[in-house]
């Protein structure tokens, strides 16, 4: 990787002279019904909107442009199940037949364009045809993770108010069967919207019993639409209207669905399989993600198929299934070119497999580049995979928010030189400043907020489903002009960006963000507790791990190890088995501020072993010592 044999600094150069001319450029890749208006309007939406005036569609340009240029019977789908023992590929050709019928059958059950669609659905090709189906026809879709709780899933039909549900009667954890309808059941007594049909797929494993008069039995309803050859058109939408929400981390209150538009989704991440991730038309790619995250939405399913890729829909783990293999034999069985994970992935084979001696059975000769995102990829684990893979392994930097990469190592262009803990350097369409609490642009190497310039990129959300205000307030008050990511880091002399920790309460689980105050409330509604903390620890599989420290009330002389496990089984319940809540420590006291701010970052210093001093405001220093010898004998801290 030699940094003068790379065109980055040219193509970055280009799109900082001339952002329209960029993006217009970027956007002639894409089909469009009508060409857009203006390649970006600044006096439309809350800061700006792109290709206004423009009218596509999404699943148009993902299955059937391909199809209509003779690739039809190209492979766009790998469905690659251990968990069931199934492995089925889907061509371009049959992916638009399964999606013409469901569309069909969505239309039928009244979905038009601009309603929505909640998806509560497991790692199937099914959730793959369903997202493109409500494209299609022009609905929006939200896909809610299968291991969320009943009450996380009513918040969400809650605000999204969706016409229909799509569900299947059960997912595959591993060995562990989760049954699905139990908890859309649970989720709709809960809600106060009432979705019209359910749809659920009965999967072999878990049958449902399904509610007369609200559910229909998906097989059934797809051999109907099949014998009565139903089909559906592609339907045209703006560039500017939705195509989907997708809900971030947070469970008090409204939740915050960001919002996805059709046009400049399609333009950002067709420019990045080409640019930034360097793999070409026909080739295999596989995103191991949950179509649940923002990574799944837009590297399983919509980026590889704009692209004319073949994409891997992978159901199954890093390790267990059956073994820490698993990866290596999915790349080999399909000839991946490229794999996009989490690090949390990389670590979990690295501890199972820690000379990689199950990576030797399998011929990776195909096999190029390795992608980590979602979480810091720490230098070990990358040093590890480079040693033993043999290929670049870049780290790079995004969020639910942004829709695609904000920092990395763009291989299309020609790698940059790796630089452990670093994402690596901006991607056109953003201008990263590191600020201090003033907004004032902080030197090299100085620690502060990263903060985006206004306007954001092609593909980042244009704001929250109808919450403007909130939008407003939680992303562009702060520091005025910028979008507020919320993490802190700063960037070197070669403009490379060092993404440290988050500026919030969300903590970082394997690469699913969560909120520490969701948890809170979790806590705080035991019967025995009083007061609570919850925050994330170090931990060297899945970089952070949620632990609560709880006050119990005056009175309670209950042994303190059976409320700790009461509330470990509180979490998994309210907030689901995602959260990794396994650990809950009773203390006296919790050390605060003289204001009576819990002082949760000194906390975390005990907690991960990491040099601290003692704050000026603490109303109390013997607490912290407390708090120490507390942690010690559940086996935290230094």
């Amino acid at each position: 990787m030699d940094a003068s044999t790379s065109r980055y600094r040219d193509v970055y150069a280009r799109w900082q002279r001339d952002p329209e001319g960029f993006w217009r450029e970027a956007a002639a890749d894409i089909d469009w019904f009508e060409k857009p208006v203006e390649t970006f309007d600044p006096d439309a939406g809350i800061y700006g909107r792109w290709f206004s005036g423009g009218v596509c569609n999404t699943c148009y340009n993902a299955i059937d442009r391909h199809v209509a240029k003779g690739r039809g019977q190209q492979a766009a789908l790998i469905y690659d199940s251990p968990v069931t023992n199934t492995k089925q590929t889907f061509t371009y050709g049959r992916l638009l037949s399964e999606v013409q019928l469901l569309g069909a059958m969505l239309r039928d059950f009244g979905v038009g364009k601009g309603d929505r669609v909640i998806l509560y659905m497991p790692m199937v090709p099914e959730a793959v045809f369903a997202m493109l189906a409500c494209a299609r026809i022009g609905a929006i879709h939200s896909v809610v993770f299968g291991g969320f709780a009943a009450k996380e899933l009513a918040t969400r039909i809650n605000d999204a108010t969706p016409k229909v549900i799509l569900s299947a009667s059960c997912g595959l954890e591993g060995a562990r069967v989760i049954p699905y309808e139990p908890l859309l059941d649970e989720a709709i007594k809960l809600a106060g919207h009432k979705p019209e049909t359910c749809l659920i797929l009965q999967r072999p494993q878990c049958e449902a019993q399904l509610t007369p008069g609200r559910d229909h039995d998906w097989r059934k309803t797809w051999e109907h639409a099949v014998n009565y050859a139903k089909t559906s058109e592609c339907v045209p939408v703006l560039a500017t209207d939705p195509l989907y929400i997708l809900y971030t981390s947070g469970t008090t209150g409204i939740p915050k669905g960001v919002v996805r538009d059709n046009g400049g989704h399609m333009v950002a991440l067709k420019w990045s399989m080409q640019y930034l991730y360097g793999v070409n038309p026909g080739e295999v790619w596989w995103s191991g993600s949950d179509v649940g995250w923002v990574v799944g939405h837009s590297y399983i399913v919509y980026a590889p198929l704009f692209h004319g890729c073949t994409t891997v829909l992978y159901e199954g783990k890093p390790v267990g299934t059956p073994d820490a293999g698993a990866f290596w034999r999915v790349c080999a069985d399909h000839g991946v070119v490229s794999l996009f994970t989490a690090p949390t992935a990389f670590r979990a084979i690295r501890k199972e497999d820690p000379d990689a001696k199950l990576l030797k059975q399998y011929d990776l000769s195909k096999f190029r580049a390795l992608f980590l995102a979602g979480e810091r990829a720490d230098p070990p684990t990358i040093q590890w995979a480079e040693e033993h893979l043999k290929v670049p392994v870049l780290d790079h930097w995004w969020q639910t928010e942004t829709g695609w990469c904000i920092a990395g190592n763009p291989l299309g262009l020609g790698a940059l030189p790796v630089k452990y803990g670093s994402a690596c350097v901006p991607m056109p369409g953003y201008a990263i400043d590191i600020v201090d609490e003033a907004n004032k642009v902080q030197p090299v190497n100085k620690i502060g907020s990263i903060v985006v310039k206004l306007p954001l990129p092609p593909g980042n959300f244009p704001t929250l489903w109808q919450q403007d205000e909130r939008f407003q307030e939680s992303y562009l008050a702060e520091f005025p002009g910028y979008y507020k990511t919320a993490d802190a880091g700063y960037k070197d002399a070669d403009g490379y960006i060092y993404v440290m920790s988050r500026t919030d309460d969300i903590i970082n689980v394997a690469g699913h963000r969560l909120s520490t105050g969701g948890m809170e409330e979790v806590l705080a509604s035991h019967q025995d507790v009083a007061e609570c903390a919850v925050l994330g620890i170090k931990d060297e599989l899945k970089g952070e791990v949620p632990c609560g420290f709880i006050v119990l009330k005056a009175g309670v002389n209950r042994p303190h190890d059976v409320i700790e496990k009461e509330i470990v089984a509180l979490v998994r319940d309210k907030i689901g088995p995602v959260a990794a809540f396994k650990l809950a420590i009773t203390v006296a006291r919790l050390p605060k501020t003289r204001s009576g701010k819990i002082l949760r970052g000194t906390i975390k210093k005990i907690a991960d072993g990491d040099a601290w001093t003692m704050p000026a405001t603490i109303d109390d220093p013997a607490i912290l010592d407390e708090i120490g010898a507390a942690m010690k004998t559940h086996g935290v801290g230094s």
